[in-house]
C-alpha cells in the first residue's frame, strides 16, 4: 500500500493532519498531469482541486483497489476531459491578454530555467498526446506501467510501447543529449 493512502485511511479514522500530507504530496503532480490536457494552468489548479475536495468530502468512494495516485489521476483525466467538452461550447474572453502572458512567461522561465529543460519541454510538445500523458506519468510521477496504463485506460505492453516511441523520438528531437 502506498504511503498516500495509508493517510487517507489516517483521515477515515478522524487524523485530519493527513489532509494536509496527502495534498502536499499529491496536489501539484495533479495540477501538472491535468494542464497537460486543458493546457490552462489555472484551470488545471481548479479542476485539482476540485478532485482533492471530492476525495474528502466523498469519503467511500475510494475503495484502494489502485494506488491513492493512481485514483486520482483517473478521476483528473475525467475531469480534464470534460472541462474540454464543455470549453467548447462556451466562448471565452480574455479581459488582459498581455498582463496574463507576462505572467506566464515569467512562470515558464522560473520552471524552465536553463536550456537543456527548454528543450526537453518543447520536444515533449512535440509528442502525440498519448506519448505526452505516458511520459508525465511514468517519469515525471512515478507511476508504475500497470498504474499508467489504468489511469490512460490501456494495457500495460501499450504503454511500454508508447514509452519506448517517445524515447525514439525524443531522441530524433534532441539527438543524442538525452
Amino acid at each position: 500500500m502506498d504511503d498516500c493512502a495509508a493517510g487517507y485511511r489516517r483521515f477515515l479514522e478522524g487524523d485530519e493532519s493527513a489532509v494536509a500530507e496527502i495534498m502536499e504530496e499529491l496536489f501539484f503532480g495533479l495540477v501538472f498531469f491535468i494542464d497537460r490536457y486543458v493546457g490552462d494552468v489555472h484551470a488545471a489548479e481548479d479542476i485539482a482541486l476540485d478532485v482533492m475536495s471530492d476525495l474528502f468530502v466523498y469519503k467511500r468512494r475510494y475503495n484502494f483497489k489502485v494506488s491513492l495516485k493512481t485514483y486520482l489521476y483517473m478521476l483528473g483525466k475525467s475531469r480534464a476531459l470534460d472541462y474540454l467538452r464543455r470549453r467548447k461550447r462556451i466562448e471565452f474572453t480574455e479581459l488582459s491578454e498581455a498582463e496574463n502572458a507576462a505572467e506566464e512567461a515569467e512562470l515558464e522561465e522560473a520552471v524552465l530555467a536553463d536550456e537543456r529543460k527548454r528543450a526537453l519541454n518543447a520536444a515533449l510538445g512535440r509528442l502525440p498526446e498519448d506519448m505526452q500523458a505516458a511520459v508525465h506519468l511514468v517519469y515525471f510521477d512515478g507511476l508504475t506501467y500497470e498504474e499508467a496504463a489504468k489511469v490512460m485506460k490501456k494495457s500495460k505492453k501499450q504503454i511500454d510501447n508508447l514509452l519506448y516511441r517517445a524515447k525514439k523520438e525524443l531522441h530524433s528531437f534532441l539527438g543524442e543529449e538525452v
